[in-house]
């Protein structure tokens, strides 16, 4: 924790930012290792250059930031206070003049917006994002052990999602007797909607499970993930309910190879863009081109979505402790869709695969 913030401190002295105002949940936890969705409440973290951090909550969460182990200054408001005047008591006394402010520009409304503005009329409202990324982009050792246990039960995840695959049963079904088992384990929250299309409802790339029942001579469609200690995993994969016909098994066989090939193609001081590419050309050659509409994959850890952005136009060079997923895919409406996803850690001799349920195609007999 204090790492982090020092880093974020002498990145404001470097800007001459005098004060960081960050309001995101995920943020918030980032610096902070307390982890709270405070719903239409204010959560913050009030950042200084040379002065102890500030944490802001609801006063009924005081008691768990505390567990969580912030060590300075909480204002804990009740629903009746009202926190800016707090807030602003608290950063007068410790920076006399303020001309520079950051904030997450992304994440705070525009009511929140005005509150800054006008407690600080003369002072310049900067985004802190930028920064933040760079950090966050790259993961520490506690950090990846999280992600490794979150990618071992998504692993679970899909194994029990093929044991559950009957012929009547829906897809809905089967979703339910997945995030049954998970919570056995102790899992308590999904890193997203789960995904469970099968058909020709996994030719959606962002589908939603319903009452569509499975049958034989299907391609079932996996996506999900799940999060410990905060951080998330997200793993895809696509199995065949019995034997399919040749355009389906080539769709496969051609997702397959693009992913393989992309893997291959990640070491450090590759371009994200490069990845992408070595992914993309596989589908585009193989005739498909047209039906893989989406970037091969994101940078994962507390959110499901972080930078970096693995896009055919993203220049930025992969760096050791980066993780992100690979996921290629083919959508064909009224045929199949299929997509194969990993989560993976660039090392630095070259990418550690963390999610290891088998990708050659299984059929479930």
């Amino acid at each position: 924790m204090q790492e982090r913030l020092t880093h974020l401190s002498n990145w404001m002295k470097l800007n001459e930012i005098q004060v960081s105002f960050l309001t995101s949940t995920e943020n918030v936890f980032y610096f902070s290792q307390f982890y709270s969705d405070p719903h239409e409440r204010l959560l913050a973290i009030v950042l200084f250059q040379n002065d102890d951090p500030i944490l802001v909550c609801p006063g009924m969460e005081k008691e768990e930031a505390k567990k969580a182990g912030w060590p300075y200054l909480i204002i804990g408001y009740s629903d009746t206070d009202h926190p800016w005047e707090l807030i602003e008591k608290e950063i007068k006394i410790r920076v006399s003049k303020i001309e520079r402010i950051a904030i997450e520009k992304e994440h705070m409304n525009v009511e929140r917006y005005e509150k800054i503005s006008a407690l600080f009329p003369n002072a310049s409202i900067l985004s802190a994002e930028g920064k933040i990324r760079e950090l966050r982009m790259i993961k520490d050792k506690s950090e990846l052990e999280k992600i490794r246990k979150a990618c071992t039960f998504a692993d679970y995840a899909i194994e029990i999602g093929c044991q559950e695959i009957k012929e009547g049963k829906t897809e809905l079904d089967v979703l339910a007797s997945i995030e049954y088992e998970l919570k056995k384990k102790g899992i308590s929250k999904m890193s997203f909607s789960t995904m469970v299309l099968t058909g020709a409802n996994a030719a959606s790339p962002h589908g939603s499970p319903g009452n569509t029942k499975i049958q034989k001579g299907d391609l079932v469609l996996f996506d999900l993930g799940v999060v410990v200690e905060g951080y998330c995993s997200d793993i895809t994969r696509t199995v065949a309910y019995g034997d399919i016909n040749e355009q389906q098994l080539k769709i496969y066989d051609t997702v397959l190879k693009a992913q393989l090939a992309a893997i291959k193609a990640s070491t450090p001081g590759i371009a994200c863009s490069d990845i992408d590419t070595a992914a993309r050309n596989v589908i585009r050659e193989a005739g498909y081109g047209e039906f893989f509409p989406h970037r091969l994959g994101h940078g994962l850890g507390i959110s499901i979505h972080e930078f970096p952005s693995l896009t055919e136009t993203n220049p930025l060079l992969l760096q050791e402790g980066m993780v992100f997923t690979i996921e290629p895919g083919i959508y064909v409406p009224e045929v199949a869709g299929v997509r194969i996803e990993d989560d993976v850690l660039v090392t630095k001799d070259g990418l550690e695969v963390l999610t290891q349920f088998p990708k050659e195609l299984q059929i479930i007999s």
